[in-house]
């Protein structure tokens, strides 16, 4: 995915998606966060967009 490099941030206005992202929580334990941020590090993103990203590759 792009990283969004030149294009112009405007808020309220997503970016990669039709729909802007909301602030949502869920519970992890810690060997699961630690698990999480590592796998999205290695891809250069954020654990917030490789979740995003896994579930939207997940076929319904």
């Amino acid at each position: 995915m792009s990283t969004g490099k030149g294009i112009k941030r405007i808020k309220n206005n997503p970016v990669f998606y039709a729909e802007l992202k909301k602030g949502h929580e869920i519970s992890l334990t810690d060997y699961s966060w630690n698990k999480l941020k590592n796998l999205a590090k290695k891809k250069g993103l954020s654990a917030s967009e490789y979740v995003e990203q896994w579930l939207r590759d997940t076929a319904d």
